[in-house]
């Protein structure tokens, strides 16, 4: 899970309709997010359900876990689901497709 830049409108459509509502125990409830390191704002979060695959483009640096650069969205991928993608950290083995 993470978040990319701003979408553009016609991504953020494309993205939206497959998005769906969150339920109880979402990994995230209760997680306070800021809207850039060092950042005293908090953004305003709507939790959706972790089952929506998106490619992403990046560089390898990783400070503590996070990323220090922001992602950008590629595609998405709906040919693999949650599952199929190995968790962060866990070593170099891409996704199916």
């Amino acid at each position: 899970m993470g978040r990319t830049v701003p979408l553009g409108p016609e991504v953020s459509r494309q993205v939206g309709e497959h998005l769906a509502a969150a339920g109880p125990g979402h990994p995230f409830e209760g997680v306070r997010f800021a809207a850039s390191w060092r950042s005293r704002d908090v953004l305003d979060v709507v939790l959706v359900r972790p089952d929506l695959v998106a490619e992403v483009s990046t560089d390898r640096a990783v400070d503590r876990g996070v990323f220090r650069h922001p992602l950008r969205f590629q595609r998405l991928r709906l040919d693999v689901t949650a599952e199929d993608v190995p968790p962060f950290g866990s070593g170099s083995v891409s996704a199916a497709g």
